[in-house]
């Protein structure tokens, strides 16, 4: 198998693999490009959105300065919005629902490495993918690990870590989060 492979697989892969590399440049450039443009100009800026994801639903927002691993495999809903310093690490695919808002400074990431030195020092690296609902709002300074999955009007407090999944109708917060109580849904999805 390629590291490639490796990773699609959920295998351990070597993140210095050049075909995995490629991917990373690819996005940083496109990263460069979209964190460049006036953030008035939102045909310009969604175009560019467009151009990075995988999938973009209607009005996305992605304010400077974001960045991310691949770019493809972002998937996002209707009306979602990246605030500012946002990164997604999607190695793996990164799936948000309609109505994301994703506070200042946070990070999703979908890869993790080794807690054995010997596998840092072979540059290894896993991924799980990371789901995200409709109707959620994770405030500023969070952090999501691989392979969470964040249910339907949920509210992550901020600076929160998320290493668990996350049932619909939760507001969670801490480190690491726990759910702090459940909340009403006013809405019918």
């Amino acid at each position: 198998m390629t590291e490639l492979e490796k990773l699609k697989a959920g295998l351990e892969f070597d993140v210095t693999d050049p075909e995995v590399d490629a991917l990373k440049l690819r996005a940083v450039k496109r990263c460069q490009k979209l964190n460049s443009i006036d953030v008035t100009d939102y045909k310009t800026k969604t175009e560019t959105i467009k151009e990075l994801f995988g999938s973009v639903g209607a009005n996305p927002v992605v304010l400077p300065v974001f960045n991310c691993d691949n770019g493809q495999n972002i998937h996002v809903g209707d009306n979602f919005l990246a605030n500012y310093n946002v990164t997604i690490l999607d190695i793996l695919e990164v799936r948000c629902g309609n109505d994301v808002w994703i506070g200042p400074n946070t990070l999703i990431t979908t890869i993790g490495h080794p807690l054995n030195p010997m596998g840092r020092r072979k540059h290894l690296g896993t991924a799980k993918p990371v789901t995200i609902g409709n109707d959620v709002w994770i405030g500023g300074n969070v952090t999501i690990l691989p392979g969470v999955k964040i249910g339907n009007n949920v509210v992550v407090a901020a600076g929160a870590v998320v290493t668990k999944n996350v049932p619909d109708n939760s507001l969670i917060g801490g480190i690491p989060a726990k759910i702090i109580r459940e909340l009403e849904n006013d809405v019918d999805n």
